[in-house]
């Protein structure tokens, strides 16, 4: 199995505002040349949760072959919903946090599911802005997007509740 090692962020300006993801995905070839992928989009109307969600939607959906994924996010959110097992719990109680509160971006998290299928992907929690390149490197292609005047509609806002 392909060993490809991901790096995501995300950003929204105004929260919600114009936001966007960036993801950099790094494999090997059989070769030992190194390969690297760049992804980044911009979203009208967002928050950055969503944005950190979509990033990693996005790294995932480029893989053509089931891959051995390591996975860099500085989003607590989506590392912990995993590693802390938050979406096992979330699932199990019909997309519920508590008795009545409803999870957020549960269109994402489901999309997100989809694109992990046939991959084995684990995931890790680095801190914002610690100096790591790559890491870096989403944050200036998550930033840009958000910047940048060309959006698309993030059709999962609904107005502030997600």
């Amino acid at each position: 199995m392909t060993h490809v090692i991901i790096y995501t962020d995300g950003a929204a300006r105004g929260n919600p505002g114009p936001g966007g993801y960036g993801a950099v995905l790094e494999y090997t070839d059989k070769s030992g040349k190194l390969h690297t992928k760049e992804l980044s989009c911009g979203y009208r109307l967002t928050t950055n949760n969503r944005m950190e969600i979509l990033g990693v939607i996005r790294a995932l959906q480029a893989l053509i072959i089931p891959c051995d994924i390591d996975l860099y996010s500085d989003s607590q959110y989506v590392v912990n919903a995993f590693n802390q097992h938050w979406i096992d719990s979330w699932q199990k109680k019909g997309w519920k946090r508590g008795k009545n509160e409803p999870v957020k971006n549960v269109d994402l998290w489901l999309e997100l599911l989809s694109a992990m299928k046939g991959h084995q992907v684990h995931f890790h929690w680095v801190r914002g802005h610690d100096g790591h390149p790559q890491n870096e490197r989403c944050d200036q292609l998550a930033t840009a997007a958000a910047d940048s005047g060309e959006h698309l509609e993030d059709e999962g806002f609904d107005g502030g509740s997600q």
